[in-house]
């Protein structure tokens, strides 16, 4: 288990030389950090959105890894599992806007094809994406009370990652793809946020499940955290968050990805059963990455503060396993 505190006052995430603010290291229930990196050096800052309807999943990427820009459109038709993806690298991370607060201020990315913008408010989020074939155009309110998962993670004083893992947000709205529109929305409907800002080590693996259901989220990390004292681990209990600091064991078959996966600790035993792989590879050499993101279904359990055991059966999600050099 892991004693990190939990902040709750704003905090900047960088000392003025750049070095990561001993004050910042912890977690918190809404966004506090101003990420205040400067200049180059494994700078990498990300927004992700996934989006979960009965009919699709729709995962978004705009990114800045230093030397490139790095987005993604994606969607997957969960009855036929056919995939539509575009990806582009833009040199320099030329056009991309990613502000240092989480909830405020404008993302944006253009190129290859495809456009993100990702206006965020107090009061929730408006998504508009295009991609050849692809047209999405969904609002993410931030319901009252909600409560996010947001922490630093202290490898070094000058490598260090700041995520916020919001999961379970209700999302409406309307996605075209090839031609047919879909309305978003509804209790089976949510979105997922992965925002992150932060400066890297070279070589790093990771791990990430997330799911919801009506009422009930989950959101486990693996790997990248191990060792540092801190972890991205939580249940979410009707928007109400419930810290779980165990280093979790992550079981899974890097020969058959789609084989059921077990994560479990001291207050999670979660099975995950994939329906559907995405797998994603680069290689340049220096730079290179391999994902595989299943999609699938939860069943197990996890606890909240008081010990009370909350069923993950019914959540829909994915989980992962990233391995990057970059």
């Amino acid at each position: 288990m892991t004693h990190e505190p939990e902040l709750t006052a704003p905090v900047e995430l960088c000392l003025p030389d750049g070095r990561l603010n001993p004050a910042a290291v912890g977690w918190t229930r809404r966004p506090l950090h101003t990420a205040n990196l400067r200049g180059w050096g494994r700078t990498k800052r990300w927004e992700y959105w996934g989006i979960v309807t009965p009919e699709h999943i729709v995962g978004l990427v705009a990114s800045s890894l230093d030397y490139a820009g790095v987005h993604g459109v994606y969607v997957l038709d969960r009855a036929t599992g056919q995939e539509t993806n575009t990806d582009a690298v833009v040199p320099l991370a030329r056009g991309v806007r990613l502000p240092p607060r989480s909830g405020e201020g404008e993302a944006s990315v253009r190129g290859g094809g495809l456009e993100i913008t990702i206006d965020q408010r107090p009061d929730g989020t408006t998504i508009h994406a295009t991609a050849p074939g692809v047209r999405l155009d969904v609002r993410v309110p931030l319901p009252d009370g909600h409560e996010s998962l947001g922490v630093v993670v202290p490898w070094s004083s000058t490598r260090f990652q700041y995520t916020v893992k919001d999961v379970g947000r209700p999302v409406h709205g309307t996605l075209t793809l090839h031609g047919r529109t879909y309305e978003i929305g509804g209790p089976d409907a949510f979105a997922v946020l992965d925002h992150g800002r932060g400066r890297w080590p070279y070589s790093m693996t990771w791990n990430w499940a997330a799911g919801a259901a009506p009422g009930r989220a989950i959101q486990l990390g693996g790997k990248w955290t191990d060792g540092t004292g801190v972890t991205e681990n939580g249940l979410f209990v009707d928007g109400r968050l419930h810290k779980i600091g165990d280093e979790l064991e992550w079981t899974y078959d890097r020969s058959d990805w789609q084989r059921p996966w077990r994560i479990i600790g001291e207050r999670v035993d979660a099975h995950f059963h994939p329906f559907h792989e995405k797998v994603a590879r680069t290689n340049l050499g220096i730079v290179a990455n391999e994902t595989h993101q299943c999609f699938g279904h939860f069943s197990g359990w996890a606890t909240t503060d008081d010990g009370t055991r909350t069923s993950l059966d019914g959540l829909v999600g994915w989980a992962e396993e990233a391995r990057n050099r970059w």
